[in-house]
């Protein structure tokens, strides 16, 4: 018995400013989380960790951690003012505060005097939907800003090295903790690619075991998640290419070599996508073979059918015109009329005529070996 395939469904959250805006306008949406902030500030021998949803506070932790790393991690967008008040203090360009709250952007990285703007997609496979955020990164000479639309801590295996203190993370830099955080999103990607791959197995038994219309619509959605996903990645692997190449002060040849490492997932994710949106495609092809096929087989078996009655119907049709041998008034033969209609036992002979055809046509069929092929 084919197993049950479960249904996928996409989520995508995308905002847009208004319509002629100013650049650097800044517009949340009603449906927009409160912000949600955490601050780690650390260096090689300790960690501090804040947080709530008062920036005030930050600040604090910020001043009195002057020689440390800072990550300033903030959950939800759904505060203008806060935004605003970062922007500010942070010295941080209209245009980068509205590409944050503003989440159709595509991957890309953007250099300005005194730090650099990177933004990811943030694809999730959770309970069968996937999920499409933005998650925005600016960073400084100690300090790293992550912007996330929800409060899914995606990043917490990050947070638990930065604890742990082991490696590089607390030393390297805010680039190092930034290509950290963008290949936990690489992990996610697989984590994602291999559901998928599921879901394809799944799909590929119902489609051998039992095919019905479901088949094509799931893998209609899967190949659509693999498109989206699909449009994540590249532009990804040009930001990533960017960072390696461009000779930006903030992120060091250390960090670069790890970019790399990142640079080979972001290939090896594209090339997974590419062999699903393949098998996909083959999926709904395979499909439409069977039906076709299916199709095939019912009008041969129609057709073996018809052929076989049509004798008969052509001995019924001809012998139902009922044109009288004798004119029932006079008793005379009537010229060029139908004589079988008065033989003795002709409906015997009739009917011991159809079989004998039909059997002589069931033999011929069956010798042609067209039975065998339905």
């Amino acid at each position: 018995m084919a197993k049950k395939v479960n249904r996928l469904k996409i989520k995508q959250h995308r905002k847009y400013g208004n319509i002629g805006d100013s650049p650097g306008m800044i517009h949340i949406d009603d449906d927009s989380l409160k912000p949600v902030v955490k601050l780690y500030s650390y260096n090689k021998d300790e960690v501090q960790e804040s947080g709530g949803d008062d920036f005030d506070d930050v600040l604090k932790q910020l001043k009195a951690c002057k020689t440390h790393t800072h990550w300033l991690q903030i959950n939800g967008l759904g505060d203008k003012h806060m935004i605003e008040e970062i922007g500010k203090h942070f010295g941080i360009n209209p245009l980068v505060l509205e590409d944050i709250v503003n989440t159709h952007q595509r991957p890309k990285i953007d250099d300005y005097s005194s730090f650099f703007f990177a933004t990811s997609r943030l694809i999730n496979y959770k309970d069968n939907v996937v999920t499409n955020y933005q998650v925005s990164f600016i960073v400084k000479d100690d300090l790293i800003i992550s912007f996330q639309e929800d409060y899914n801590n995606v990043f917490e295996a990050v947070a638990k090295r930065l604890h742990a203190g082991k490696g590089l993370i607390r030393i390297a830099g805010p680039a190092y903790l930034c290509y950290a955080m963008m290949d936990t999103i690489f992990d996610i990607y697989f984590s994602l690619l291999n559901n998928l791959g599921d879901l394809l197995e799944d799909i590929e038994e119902q489609l051998y075991d039992n095919p019905d219309k479901s088949i094509m619509y799931e893998a209609q959605r899967v190949k659509r998640s693999l498109i989206v996903l699909r449009r994540a990645t590249w532009p990804e692997r040009d930001k990533i290419n960017s960072m390696i190449r461009d000779d930006n002060p903030l992120i060091s040849e250390e960090v670069k070599v790890f970019l790399r490492d990142a640079y080979d997932h972001c290939i090896q994710i594209i090339d997974m996508i590419e062999s699903y949106q393949e098998i996909t495609s083959s999926i709904i092809d395979v499909y439409l073979s069977i039906i076709s096929n299916r199709m095939n087989e019912i009008m041969k078996v129609l057709t073996l059918i018809s052929v076989i009655f049509m004798p008969i119907t052509f001995i019924v049709g001809v012998y139902g015109m009922n044109f009288q041998h004798v004119d029932p008034v006079t008793n005379k033969v009537l010229p060029g009329n139908m004589p079988e209609l008065t033989s003795p036992n002709g409906y015997l002979y009739c009917w011991i005529g159809m079989i004998t055809i039909t059997v002589a046509q069931i033999l011929f069929f069956w010798k042609k070996g067209w039975f065998s092929r339905l």
